[in-house]
């Protein structure tokens, strides 16, 4: 297997196709290119325009509903980063910033962005590998309860 075709593999083996980028809901880009790293915006756990889930995170959506809906976002944020770049071209996952909606005293934050820096692993193994932070807040947009940006350096 060629290394820049790992991340397709990997993807077939979890069942998934890389899907179309999500359409912004606001005045943005999905993502942007400065040197060899690649940022994207925060991406939201959508398939075809949808949100996938809504709600406070430890109140509507269980943990592990939000972990999921993690493993989504980082989903759609390797679309953008391949829409502008090509996944081919990434050389590593240097970060990713995940937000939690978050009821009051719900405090497993970086349990539900564990699904984001899990999928990541799973793509691109080591490279996947990454700095993170994980927040919680009280309102993200649409009512999401997740929503995960990430920064990879490319060829």
């Amino acid at each position: 297997m060629a290394a820049a075709t790992a991340w397709a593999e990997n993807l077939a083996k979890l069942g998934l196709d890389l899907p179309g980028v999500a359409a912004p809901v606001a005045a943005y880009i999905p993502a942007v290119r400065t040197g060899n790293l690649v940022y994207t915006s925060g991406q939201l756990p959508v398939v075809d325009g949808q949100l996938t889930v809504t709600g406070k995170v430890g109140a509507e959506v269980s943990t592990e509903q939000a972990a999921e809906a993690a493993r989504l976002c980082a989903l759609n944020a390797l679309a953008a980063v391949h829409d502008l770049v090509g996944l081919d071209n990434v050389v590593r996952i240097v970060k990713v910033v995940g937000f939690v909606a978050s009821a009051p005293g719900y405090s497993d934050q970086p349990l539900v962005i564990n699904g984001s820096s899990e999928f990541l692993g799973e793509v691109f193994g080591d490279a996947g590998v990454h700095a993170r932070s994980a927040v919680g807040v009280s309102e993200l947009p649409k009512n999401t309860p997740v929503e995960v940006e990430l920064i990879a350096e490319v060829r």
